[in-house]
Parts: structure tokens; C-alpha cells; sequence
């Protein structure tokens, strides 16, 4: 499996930012997605989940402000981020259990 990240950038607080994850293979409706992220010098943590079904979980950081979706179409999952935080900047990483993509960097500047 390969998760292809994309959509990191920089943006001023209070903007917004749009990652997507491309994903290889056929299944990629019946599986469990999620994003997470790392800071400079702290630990990678969940940011968000979506389930088979489209339910998904946030973290509290999260609720409000971000949305994860996925497109089953296109192999594609997504994490719309907005009212953007210093505190937001880290790498952002797709998940699907033991899978991770490469990250791509999200940078908020006040």
C-alpha cells in the first residue's frame, strides 16, 4: 500500500489548508483512514478518522475546525483544516493501520 500526501504549505493563522492522501490499490472503501501529525520535537498524535460508512472521530484540537472525508472514487482522503494555529505547524501524515504516507508540512505563521 502507498499514501501519497499533498496540500501542505504555508498560511497565515486563521487561514486554511486542504491535504489530500491518494492512495494505491482497489479496497480503499473498506478500510479505516486517518490523519495525524508531528510537531517539531513532540510526539506524532491523532488528529482524525474516518470509518467505513463515512462516521468519523476528532481529536478535541480538531472538533470544529478541521474535517476529514474521504472520496472512495478516487482512492482519495482529505483533511480540511481552518481557523488555522501557530500550534497547528507539524507534518501532517495519512494513516491506514501499519501504513503511513510521507507527510506533508504545514506551516502557520502569526
Amino acid at each position: 500500500v502507498q499514501l501519497q500526501a499533498s496540500g501542505g504549505g504555508l498560511v497565515q493563522t486563521g487561514g486554511s489548508l486542504g491535504l489530500s492522501c491518494v492512495a494505491s490499490g482497489r479496497t480503499f472503501s473498506s478500510y479505516v483512514m486517518a490523519w495525524f501529525r508531528q510537531a517539531p520535537g513532540k510526539q506524532r498524535e491523532w488528529v482524525a478518522t474516518i470509518r467505513r460508512g463515512d462516521s468519523t472521530l476528532y481529536s478535541n484540537f480538531a472538533k470544529g475546525r478541521f474535517t476529514i472525508s474521504r472520496d472512495n472514487a478516487k482512492n482519495t482522503l482529505y483533511l480540511q483544516m481552518n481557523s488555522l494555529k501557530v500550534e497547528d505547524t507539524a507534518v501532517y501524515y495519512c494513516n491506514r493501520g501499519n501504513f503511513w504516507g510521507q507527510g506533508t508540512l504545514v506551516t502557520v505563521s502569526s
